[in-house]
């Protein structure tokens, strides 16, 4: 029997929406915004700028955005999907806190530079409990830099 996926709705979920369901903050939150979501795949994507501080040491001459923040990137696009999954309250006082608990499979395939795209699509394998499983990509014009299978636990208060 064929699967049945919900169709991706365009959103608008901006960075300051975003700070509300996620903890992090300059210079650690790789999402600019969120454009499609369902109740199984999300879309974002983080414009990056020769300014990240990442460029300083990463490299000189030749600056490439890190692997481990491409696959943070997706993680946090993960995070959003997972709260609102539970129906989240980006209002709430109480606020969870998404943690790795394993990353999978990582691929990385192609540089991300400055003055690139970074387009994040990640989708819900399964979500049990408090922990949640995801596949990512991410992409720059269509072309896959990395991809990566992650675990995450909800942590609440």
């Amino acid at each position: 029997m064929e699967e049945l996926k919900e169709e991706l709705q365009d959103v608008n979920i901006d960075v300051n929406e975003i700070q509300k369901f996620l903890p992090h903050r300059y210079p650690f939150l790789l999402v600019d915004k969120v454009e499609k979501m369902s109740k199984t795949k999300v879309i974002g994507y983080k414009n990056v700028t020769i300014n990240e501080w990442f460029f300083q040491g990463h490299f000189p001459g030749y600056p490439i955005m890190p692997g481990v923040l491409i696959v943070e990137g997706m993680a946090q696009c993960a995070g959003v999907l997972a709260l609102k999954l539970i129906n989240f309250d980006p209002n709430s006082e109480k606020k969870p806190i998404i943690l790795f608990a394993a990353i999978d499979n990582v691929k990385f395939k192609n540089p991300v530079f400055p003055g690139d795209k970074l387009v994040y699509e990640v989708e819900v394998v399964k979500i049990s409990g408090r922990f949640g499983k995801f596949k990512g990509v991410a992409k720059v014009n269509d072309k896959v830099c990395a991809e990566a299978e992650m675990m995450a636990a909800i942590q609440t208060e």
